[in-house]
């Protein structure tokens, strides 16, 4: 069981970490504010699993304000449930269900013996890395925008010669180190390049003092398997919550 000041904590470091342009705080609920493809960057987040409904009206007019479509990022907590049905009945529909997952920098760090190069800035490699086959480079451009911004931020890369092999970051704030940005190249896959990344992020948070690491990755994700062996376990799932 997550408690629920490491729910809050949680949150607040998640939002940090995908530097949204802009971030409004409101009964309890935060609502990060951004133009690009980064959902957890452009929707509202309540800091608990309690949270009333009585907010999202007033969360709606922030984001019609600012230009841009409102959306909530909810788990599927129990004491959520008035806040899904009261989404449910402005027009709101649940996609995308995400799984929360918490391990420990130690296990992480112990994952390679051979961890990972570690970046302060993402150079022209990793983002090659991070735009490469199959993904959009367009919208690759935009999440390596918000990455690169976020603070207290560090970049890991594999490499082999001149090429850049996998990719990740993580960020460190609230107690909570993070991982995002995990990519690999299609054809460099299952070549423990991934154990290699947790490890140097493992080693890096616990030179912090910080033991305790999230990440978030999509329920069909494939690479939920290298987590579960990597030593997280699920905190809970999530959905967003959009119109139409």
């Amino acid at each position: 069981m997550i408690a629920p000041a490491d729910i809050e904590s949680l949150e607040r470091s998640i939002v940090a970490g995908v530097a949204p342009d802009k971030v409004v705080e409101i009964a309890g609920w935060l609502v990060p504010i951004d133009d690009g493809p980064i959902g957890r960057a452009k929707s509202a987040v309540p800091l608990d699993h309690a949270a009333a409904p009585d907010a999202i009206a007033d969360i709606e007019q922030i984001y019609l304000a600012a230009r841009r479509p409102p959306a909530f990022r909810l788990a599927d907590a129990d004491g959520l449930a008035a806040a899904r049905a009261a989404l449910e009945r402005r027009g709101y529909r649940s996609h995308t269900p995400t799984m929360m997952k918490t391990g420990t920098a130690t296990g992480l760090a112990a994952l390679s013996d051979d961890p990972a190069e570690l970046l302060d800035r993402p150079d022209a490699g990793w983002i090659a890395a991070f735009s490469g086959e199959g993904f959009d480079p367009k919208e690759a451009a935009q999440r390596v925008r918000n990455l690169a911004r976020a603070p207290e931020a560090l970049f890991a890369a594999v490499r082999e010669d001149d090429r850049t092999l996998a990719v990740g970051m993580v960020t460190f704030g609230r107690g909570w180190a993070g991982i995002h940005g995990m990519r690999t190249a299609p054809d460099q896959r299952r070549r423990g390049h991934a154990s290699r990344i947790l490890s140097a992020f493992g080693r890096a948070a616990a030179a912090r003092g910080i033991e305790r690491v999230f990440l978030q990755v999509v329920e069909d994700n494939p690479a939920r398997s290298l987590y579960r062996a990597a030593g997280f376990r699920r905190a809970w799932r999530y959905r967003y919550w959009t119109v139409g």
